[in-house]
């Protein structure tokens, strides 16, 4: 439980005290992956990660060691390459990842088969089954070529009843469950009211267990809850036998760029930059703090900032492939429109509309900006649960940026679906969700499409 907490030193202590007292026991060597995991996802040290690939290696020829007649067998194994898999993925390695990933895969898969009953195969078997059955078109070669099929109802089912049982095992491995729940019911299911009331009734610790605490922020951030991620943030434990990382900096700037506090905004993306010494959201990090500084009205150092999003980091996430491609354009966003998209993006729904009252679209003479402003009033409508509103902003966006490279439209079309589906028009949510995963050649199409393919499989029932 130390190491899910992220009391990653204790965690590591215990194991060595395990290992002294019985060498032969493989439970430790298997928990050492976690570790190694949850350090490298957080911080991506690559010297640490030359390291990693060696000890990762040997702990899984350690365990293949073990008794093949245990559930445990399979299970760990599996685990083992699942985890390798999040790494390589992290630092880029997308075949090697690929292949770690079918591994773990058939590994539960065949557990699942010999041991049934062992309830554990469902905190693998079934978020692998809710995510191969919405692989996006970019990873779309790792299904295929592995002959992998998932179902959301499956998977779904799988890991919200082994979270919710009262199963010894369940309650054992409760954080992993709950971690992992949480990010399908937010991003498989769109339940994310569902999420939120889970941490609450489940009673998460998302002060003393920072596992909980970068998850249930990282989601509030997400569903525009500024306010309720600054909280948990700013509120966390800090003692020093936690794993220290710069995302709660990063965390941190995002929450006060929304919120327009901008010299604290700058200070946490200059801390954060500064230390990570990893690569994903490191462009996005400089294209955010060059946005802070404009806004300031301090144009050099916006432009000191924007400079080195062409010089860090990689462009693996999509939100740091946006900030490469803006960047390289040289063009700064419309002040006024930027100010009303990080009010929106942070919660603040009205403060945003009020910024755009009385601006129509042809307040605006450039294409892109005339798509981003029907856009962002049909995002904000629709936070302000005003529908048809929302649709008829959404349905302009479509139609000026079908065919454009900008994500404005094609997120119009989720968001249209995603409101009919509430409505319980299945029919016109499916249309929608299609229309979306149809348009080609557009800025976050990996994410965008996946979440049409789970709006699809939710609408059929699959």
């Amino acid at each position: 439980m130390e190491i899910t907490k992220l009391k990653l030193a204790n965690g590591q202590s215990l194991i060595n005290k395990a290992k002294q007292q019985n060498p032969n026991n493989l439970i430790p060597v298997a928990l050492e992956n976690y570790i190694d995991f949850y350090t490298l996802f957080f911080n991506e040290d690559p010297a640490q990660f030359k390291t990693y690939k060696k000890a990762a290696s040997e702990r899984i020829d350690k365990l293949k060691e073990g008794p093949e007649g245990s559930p445990f067998y399979n299970y760990y194994l599996s685990m083992a390459y699942l985890l390798r898999a999040g790494v390589e993925l992290k630092f880029g390695e997308k075949w090697n990842a690929g292949w770690d990933f079918k591994k773990g895969y058939s590994y539960i898969k065949d557990n699942k088969k010999d041991f049934p009953t062992f309830s554990p195969n469902d905190l693998l078997y079934g978020p692998m089954q809710a995510i191969i059955g919405t692989v996006p078109s970019g990873y779309k070669w790792i299904a295929n070529l592995f002959g992998m099929k998932g179902s959301i109802k499956t998977g779904m089912k799988l890991i919200n009843g082994f979270t919710e049982s009262s199963d010894p095992w369940a309650r054992l491995f409760f954080n992993e469950a709950a971690f992992l729940n949480c990010y399908l019911k937010f991003y498989i299911e769109n339940d994310k009211d569902g999420v939120f009331e889970f941490i609450q009734r489940k009673k998460l610790d998302v002060t003393s267990n920072h596992l909980f605490t970068y998850m249930a922020a990282n989601l509030g951030i997400h569903n525009k809850m500024s306010d309720y991620a600054e909280r948990l943030l700013l509120n966390m434990n800090n003692s020093s036998e936690y794993l220290q990382t710069p995302v709660y900096d990063y965390q941190l700037a995002i929450v006060k760029l929304n919120k327009l506090e901008l010299k604290e905004a700058s200070i946490y993306f200059e801390r954060f930059v500064t230390q990570f010494k990893g690569k994903t959201f490191v462009k996005d990090a400089y294209q955010k703090l060059s946005w802070s500084y404009y806004l300031q009205g301090n144009k050099q150092a916006a432009e000191g900032a924007r400079k080195k999003i062409l010089e860090r980091g990689n462009t693996e996430s999509e939100p740091d492939k946006k900030a490469q491609k803006d960047a390289k354009s040289g063009v700064y966003p419309n002040i006024t429109l930027l100010r009303a998209r990080l009010l929106s993006d942070g919660g603040y729904h009205q403060q945003a509309l009020n910024i755009l009252k009385g601006l129509t679209k042809n307040s605006f003479t450039k294409t892109d900006e005339q798509l981003e402003f029907v856009y962002r009033l049909g995002r904000i409508y629709d936070d302000l649960d005003k529908a048809t509103e929302a649709i008829q902003y959404y349905s302009q966006a479509i139609e000026i940026g079908k065919d454009r490279t900008e994500y404005y439209a094609a997120r119009a079309a989720l968001q249209t679906a995603q409101i009919y589906e509430k409505q319980g028009k299945k029919s016109l949510a499916i249309a929608y969700y299609q229309k979306c995963l149809d348009m080609d050649d557009h800025e976050y199409k990996d994410s965008i499409d996946q979440r049409a393919k789970a709006g699809i499989e939710r609408c059929k029932g699959e």
